[in-house]
């Protein structure tokens, strides 16, 4: 569930610009726009060719839908089945955007309030044993200025296997996955991690700093912030995220679990381009268990876009203006990248991420996953690309930055 820029790939340097200028869209397109999505695809069966990457799927849009949308390469290898943008996979971190518009749909619902602090809501006690006065915010979470920070419980107890595969299976594999038996829910998954009397709890938890103050990427904060949304709400965060994000944007090959989706669409995950992963889930599944299509992400990002716009259908104006508005700045962090075109974080929205040169948007990364969602929003148009193999070298990085990269190259192109 970390992001693409904490798997340290920030030695990448890219040449993008993301600042075309902006074309108004018509309903038809022109001759040249068709002649420029052949040569995006030429450019992409290119990138494809140099075999890091088993599948993956991108889309291009504005705030009307969708410029390009296509995939490449296999879904199931040993099947040779293809990888489309109707292909399902998991997305990673992306899926923390979807908590954001949550927490910003619960509080117009007068549910609750963005600097409520989260024991207002918890049957639990959350403290940062450092500052056990200072409460913690549900905005501290959003923003990842909780202070609570990711131990090697949470790396080591989230990832739980789908079905039951005998151990001598799973034993040259990098990942550590658990068995289906330990499956449990948020309610009983957290306290064990951040109440003083939790099976997983450590003081290391939590940073030596006052909460609010600094900037720390967290898994768990995340997932607690569905949490307290379930507790506000009555409603589970899944089913709430079904109501209010995914039936009115017709996401309808979306969901949290695999009974929620068409398992047989759902792609293969790959921890090399060898080495088959097996499926599983994840216990903290808000903070990067969406399971999704290319197709389906297009028709979210447009949202984005228009919202940016003021012109967004699931919060009212004042809320999505919140939403994104920048609520950081330089004192929250030890050190800020202003040139890789894909970190997302310089600054933080509600959940939602900001880059040195302005995009908004959000990275992600977990076994078998890779994914990227950003928008440009001086040109309105965004992009999505999502890949079935791990990131485990510079080799397969450059292929994956470089798909990114040639959807920019061709944005303004195909935008007309």
């Amino acid at each position: 569930m970390k992001t693409i820029w904490t798997f340290g790939l920030f030695f990448i340097l890219l040449l993008v610009d993301i600042n075309s200028p902006k074309i108004t869209n018509r309903q038809h397109p022109p001759p040249s726009v068709l002649l420029y999505s052949d040569s995006l695809t030429q450019a992409l069966n290119k990138l494809y060719s140099k075999g890091y990457i088993n599948g993956f799927a991108v889309t291009l849009v504005n705030g009307s839908g969708p410029l390009y949308q296509k995939g490449f390469g296999y879904m199931d290898v040993a099947a040779k089945k293809p990888y489309t943008d109707s292909t399902i996979q998991n997305i990673a971190s992306i899926s923390k955007t979807f908590i954001g518009i949550s927490l910003m749909k619960a509080q117009e619902l007068g549910k609750l309030k963005l600097d409520d602090p989260v024991n207002s809501y918890l049957p639990f006690k959350v403290i940062n044993p450092y500052f056990p006065e200072k409460e913690i915010t549900i905005r501290n979470l959003a923003t990842h200025t909780s202070t609570i920070t990711d131990t090697k419980y949470y790396d080591k107890k989230s990832y739980v296997l789908k079905d039951d595969i005998p151990a001598d299976k799973l034993k040259d594999l990098n990942e550590t996955f658990n068995s289906p038996s330990s499956k449990t829910t948020l309610l009983e998954f957290m306290p064990m991690v951040l109440d003083t009397k939790g099976k997983y709890y450590k003081k290391k938890g939590f940073l030596r700093e006052l909460p609010g103050t600094k900037f720390d990427y967290s898994n768990i904060a995340a997932t607690l912030a569905a949490l307290v949304l379930e507790q506000a709400t009555g409603v589970p965060f899944d089913a709430f995220t079904v109501k209010y994000i995914l039936n009115p944007l017709k996401m309808d090959d979306s969901g949290w679990s695999y009974d929620q989706i068409d398992l047989a669409m759902h792609s293969k995950l790959y921890s090399d381009k060898e080495t088959e992963l097996p499926f599983y889930e994840l216990i903290t599944y808000p903070d990067g268990g969406m399971r999704t299509t290319a197709k389906d992400m297009g028709k979210y990002l447009s949202e984005l876009i228009k919202a940016k716009a003021g012109k967004g259908t699931l919060l009212n104006p004042d809320s999505y203006k919140e939403y994104f508005k920048k609520q950081l700045n330089e004192s929250h962090f030890e050190e800020r990248d202003s040139v890789f075109p894909y970190n997302d974080e310089y600054n933080m929205g509600i959940f939602m991420g900001y880059s040195g040169n302005g995009a908004i948007g959000h990275s992600g990364g977990d076994p078998g996953v890779a994914s990227l969602l950003f928008f440009d929003p001086t040109t309105g148009i965004g992009r999505f690309l999502m890949i079935n193999t791990s990131l485990n070298s510079q080799e397969s990085a450059n292929e994956f930055f470089g798909i990114m990269n040639a959807l920019g190259e061709y944005s303004a192109k195909l935008n007309q």
